[in-house]
């Protein structure tokens, strides 16, 4: 990001400066921004495409324009194939009100850092705005009511494109966690679900206005978490995670790779040899011990990691590391919105808490009614981990923003050891 600031210092507008003749993607979201981001460049790339992307996550101005000022020419000339951009969804008014958009993408809101981004309705409301004169490609969850709304914003953009995913196996007819799509955006009529597949997403209906009936453009079937797989348009797809979160990404994607008119078949080889890494649901061994590390800055997001410990039937152990630094949000009274309850009878056999709050998550946890013997709370690290790896049991690590890398690299060292 330094590249950036000392761009900025010079010219605030610099980002204007930069010539692009080539499509640019931006991929927006609480949740996934990373990830899909990171598949789109890396299945463009497998069809043989140069690619120009913020991979590392950098997804502000500064992270953006030091990206461009890294690949660009003396007269600021980016020559790439392809330019795809996770972004934080605070900055997408920003960011393209001054620079050229192809194709945006939005997966999800969740609530998220309220004392930094406010409530989610105002991130949502301010996208809206910026869409009202946007008539590129929008690619939107439909089965988020806060994402599929913006398809509505610009009445005259035809290039409006959803995308669905047919109920999975542990989709629920009640919501079970804290959600924030129980109304209609348009009429204020509560929504009726057909089925949950996690907090707020899933297959909703306004009984009054109709909201929530729309064409789709890629729809999931035969999602099968056990074997990692779905099919989309009659395509099976091998994946190596087993999340419907993922595969709602992976959706995304495909709408992406469709509207590009890429190769199927290295559409296939790319989605099927794509790895999370760097701590998004990222799967190791340390020693021999099969341990999986996924980000949680958020209700949603920790309830989404929960979902995998309930729904691996092995006996298995949990390290929560929460911080409260300036980048993760000071309160963390979300923590009281994650459905600890999911660890009940789970096999959850002992959960070692860490970070700068490592006593309130413990304390949280004792309240949920899980053995608080089997809770052990370490405000350092590198002491929860070496507790941790004491036994080997099968490890699950959710760690929230400015905790997930030191917590990889403290863990990363254990194999070392």
């Amino acid at each position: 990001m330094l590249f950036g600031k000392i761009a900025l210092k010079f010219n605030p507008n610099i980002i204007t400066k930069f010539k692009v003749n080539c499509p640019v993607i931006a991929v927006t979201a609480t949740n996934g921004k990373t990830s899909t981001n990171n598949c789109i460049t890396h299945t463009l790339q497998t069809a043989g495409f140069k690619v120009v992307s913020n991979k590392e996550g950098n997804n502000m101005e500064t992270g953006i324009i030091s990206v461009f000022v890294k690949n660009c020419s003396v007269t600021g000339k980016i020559k790439s194939d392809f330019i795809t951009l996770e972004v934080d969804e605070s900055y997408v008014p920003k960011i393209f009100s001054k620079f050229r958009l192809d194709t945006l993408v939005i997966l999800d809101f969740f609530r998220d850092q309220l004392d930094r981004n406010g409530e989610v309705e105002t991130l949502i409301l301010k996208i809206n705005e910026f869409l009202k004169t946007y008539n590129g490609n929008l690619v939107l969850n439909g089965d988020d009511p806060n994402v599929a709304r913006l398809g509505k914003a610009n009445s005259k953009n035809k290039n409006i494109y959803y995308y669905h995913a047919q109920r999975y196996e542990f989709a629920t007819s009640e919501m079970k966690e804290a959600g924030e799509g129980k109304f209609c955006p348009f009429c204020k009529t509560r929504l009726e679900y057909e089925y949950y597949q996690y907090s707020h997403i899933g297959k909703f209906i306004c009984p009054k206005c109709g909201y929530g009936k729309y064409d789709i453009y890629k729809e999931a079937i035969n999602i099968n978490l056990k074997n990692k797989s779905f099919e989309v348009d009659g395509i099976k797809y091998n994946i190596n995670e087993n999340s419907i979160y993922t595969i709602y990404n992976y959706l995304a994607v495909i709408c992406v790779m469709s509207l590009y008119h890429i190769e199927q078949d290295s559409v296939i080889k790319a989605i099927s040899t794509f790895e999370l890494n760097n701590g998004r649901l990222e799967n190791i061994k340390i020693n021999n011990v099969p341990t999986i590390i996924n980000l949680a800055k958020n209700p949603t997001g920790a309830n989404v990691s929960l979902r995998l410990l309930k729904e691996d039937i092995e006996v298995k152990e949990l390290l929560f590391v929460l911080n409260d630094k300036i980048a993760d949000g000071f309160d963390v009274s979300w923590i009281w919105d994650i459905n600890f309850d999911l660890l009940k009878e789970n096999n959850v056999v002992r959960i070692v808490t860490s970070g700068t709050r490592a006593y309130d998550m413990a304390i949280r946890i004792k309240t949920s009614g899980f053995d608080e013997n089997k809770i052990e709370p370490y405000l350092d690290i590198k002491q929860a981990v070496d507790e941790l790896y004491k036994t080997n049991i099968k490890k699950y690590v959710i760690a929230n923003y400015t905790a997930l890398q030191p917590t990889r690299k403290a863990i990363l060292n254990k194999r070392g050891e």
